[in-house]
């Protein structure tokens, strides 16, 4: 008993003297809050991708963050830097082998075949939005976590549907006050004139493998393709002389990419091709394309991009299925609208404000500020505050034109105390016409009701 005791008290000054790990009060590496200060930019973002969206006939889908990891290395291809770099890949307790999503093609393409999308109409044209992750170092506008805003249509071969995707993309950016914007285009081919030229681009970068960084020297076999969009000086030397995607077409990729450009030209969009423009993913064919800002500076920042993906679907075990879309970064986007100026949304502000004395007061407030709430007008309130002088002041500070006073008189009486906080002019009003009262006196200084 007395040695049960013993170990008893050292197996206690055991735990007592363990060290509690300390909270790291820091985001991750990579990681971002978004404040308050920000979510006006944000908001602006969410509500002009949404009207277009539902103007250009794009219905919203969202889907899981994380998915099968296979999902993304058979999709994205293997050889690329998202999936040999980027990618958060863990097993679960299950042994389920998953991945936090880089991109929100892949899993979108998942839902259309798992949910029997493709007996829709034709297209079908998707819109999404949400995070995406990738491990890579952090740099301007992209984060480890960072949100995108998709756009995708399936069921439809026709470069009458690039151009029209792109022209959303165009207007997507325009509508949130970036005005010089340049569209790049160029076709990388199907399959088909892909391996040809695939070929001819592997034997040209062997003879310049010496000049090439070492990311592209083990690219120039894996995915030659990605050297073409190398930033490097070195490999942008190289990339200059190399063969052109567009001079090695087939006769259909060809005609699809002539047309496509007629269609560009009919709508008067600002473009250039730009036969290095390939993408970073394996699964594009034909048109692909970037989007960039071109400030007064001369610096261009790149703010998304997209192309067709006819065979993705296929490749996953759904129908043979054209498709083409297109994701814009949300944090780049925002980042230019603050280098251009550009407004962030100005959400509508509260016009009358609440002010109660007392406990009684209090709890009536609450019932009268639900039912101002209902009939949509907005209220602002410092329930906390004790005096009137210090309530009175925020009401001041937020520039409202009315303000609501419940004492303890007011509360017996059912009446409340309308102040107009230009004039000063009190008036004491039954709560039972309260709000009739103030939408009147609302509409008469010409304030929209919210909610109207």
């Amino acid at each position: 008993m007395v040695r049960t005791k013993k170990v008893l008290k050292k197996s206690l000054k055991k735990t007592k003297v363990q060290a509690v790990e300390p909270i790291i009060l820091q985001t991750l590496r990579g990681m971002k809050d978004i404040l308050p200060s920000d979510q006006p930019y944000w908001d602006q973002v969410r509500r002009v991708t949404e009207r277009l969206a539902r103007d250009y006939g794009f219905f919203r889908m969202d889907t899981p963050i994380v998915e099968y990891a296979n999902l993304f290395t058979r999709t994205i291809g293997e050889g690329t830097d998202i999936v040999e770099k980027e990618m958060y890949a863990f097993t679960t307790r299950g042994g389920d082998k998953v991945a936090l999503r880089p991109e929100l093609t892949a899993g979108n393409c998942r839902s259309y075949i798992q949910n029997g999308m493709s007996v829709f109409p034709k297209p079908v044209k998707i819109f999404s939005t949400g995070p995406v992750y990738r491990y890579d170092r952090p740099q301007e506008g992209r984060y480890r976590e960072h949100y995108q805003a998709n756009f995708d249509a399936y069921g439809e071969i026709d470069p009458i549907l690039d151009a029209q995707v792109i022209q959303v993309a165009y207007r997507l950016i325009q509508n949130l006050g970036i005005k010089s914007v340049q569209i790049q285009v160029n076709s990388i081919g199907c399959p088909v004139c892909r391996k040809d030229y695939r070929n001819l681009l592997v034997n040209y970068l062997e003879s310049k493998k010496a000049k090439l960084c070492q990311d592209c020297k083990r690219r120039s076999t894996v995915n030659p393709l990605r050297v073409l969009d190398c930033k490097e000086d070195k490999c942008s030397q190289v990339s200059a002389s190399a063969p052109q995607s567009i001079n090695h077409l087939c006769d259909e990729c060809r005609t699809h990419f002539k047309v496509f450009l007629e269609y560009l030209d009919e709508l008067d969009l600002p473009y250039i091709i730009n036969p290095r423009l390939v993408r970073g993913l394996d699964y594009y064919t034909k048109t692909v394309f970037e989007i960039w800002s071109g400030a007064e500076d001369g610096k261009k920042h790149s703010l998304g991009g997209g192309g067709r993906y006819d065979g993705l679907i296929k490749s996953m075990g759904g129908e043979d299925t054209p498709a083409i879309g297109f994701a814009v970064g949300v944090e780049r986007l925002i980042l230019e609208m603050k280098r251009v100026q550009a407004k962030p949304y100005k959400a509508p502000r509260p016009r009358v404000f609440m002010a109660q004395l007392g406990n009684l007061a209090k709890r009536k407030s609450l019932k009268l500020f639900s039912e101002l709430e209902k009939n949509g007008i907005l209220v602002a309130e410092s329930f906390g505050r004790g005096s009137l002088k210090s309530q009175l002041k925020v009401a001041n500070k937020l520039g409202v034109d009315l303000t609501l006073i419940l004492g303890q008189k007011e509360t017996l009486d059912g009446t409340a105390i309308v102040k107009n906080m230009a004039t000063g002019v009190q008036e004491t009003v039954s709560v039972d016409k309260l709000v009739e009262l103030i939408k009147k006196k609302l509409k008469a200084d010409n304030v929209v009701v919210y909610h109207n």
